[in-house]
């Protein structure tokens, strides 16, 4: 979803403190699941998108670039979608470090799941088989008077333009292409995500990864 948008999923976890740690050999119960992932430079989003996993997964980010600035970071994607604005920090967070940000759709990716999921490396942006991708327009409540509605609505259309701007110039679509297929849901399976240019492989093994490793993508 964007903004206000509900799409039926279950959250899969929220992403632990961006603080990494060296990796360590077995594991513990009194281990940080996510901050084990974070010292392997993956990061998952696996909830609805607003501020806080939106600042979580930036500082992470930011983190592990300044750690490594050379090497891939891995994110996770099984989101409902969520806010536009916290999802485009995320976005242009991925664009202004130096790293490779490798995207993977497992369950679902929808609305700003499916932008992030997109917004990945050329390249480097895979779907599990069994994952559904979800494009649609974004979406907002408008209310108040008659002036702020028409501020509101304006800004609605500035927004859809941009979204699809940026989904086409990802995918190889053309805007026109991407503003009337996301007028209404369109849902995608993880080969049609393939073919329409959404995402660039689909694997079953992390052995079918091209160039990164998706339990250490740091090799």
């Amino acid at each position: 979803m964007y903004q206000q948008r509900q799409a039926a999923a279950t959250p899969l976890a929220q992403v632990g403190h961006p603080t990494a740690s060296a990796p360590v050999s077995g594991l513990s119960w009194g281990d940080s699941l996510y901050d084990r992932l974070l010292a392997q430079r993956i990061i998952v989003l696996g909830q609805e998108v607003n501020d806080e996993i939106g600042n979580k997964l930036c500082a992470q980010m930011l983190l592990l670039a300044a750690e490594d600035p050379d090497a891939d970071i891995a994110m996770y994607i099984n989101s409902p979608g969520g806010s536009v604005s916290a999802g485009m920090a995320i976005f242009d967070t991925m664009n202004l470090i130096s790293c490779d940000v490798a995207t993977y759709a497992m369950g679902m990716a929808a609305s700003m799941g499916q932008f992030l999921l997109t917004a990945g490396q050329p390249g480097k942006r895979y779907a599990l088989p069994n994952a559904e991708i979800l494009m649609h327009q974004p979406l907002g409540g408008v209310g108040g008077s008659e002036s702020d509605i028409t501020i509101q609505a304006d800004r609605l259309r500035r927004m859809k333009r941009r979204m699809a701007s940026l989904i086409a110039e990802h995918s190889g679509q053309t805007p026109e292409q991407i503003a009337l297929d996301s007028e209404r849901d369109r849902w995608f399976s993880a080969s049609e995500a393939k073919e329409y240019g959404l995402v660039d492989h689909v694997i079953t093994r992390s052995s079918e990864t091209s160039g990164t490793n998706p339990t250490n993508p740091g090799n």
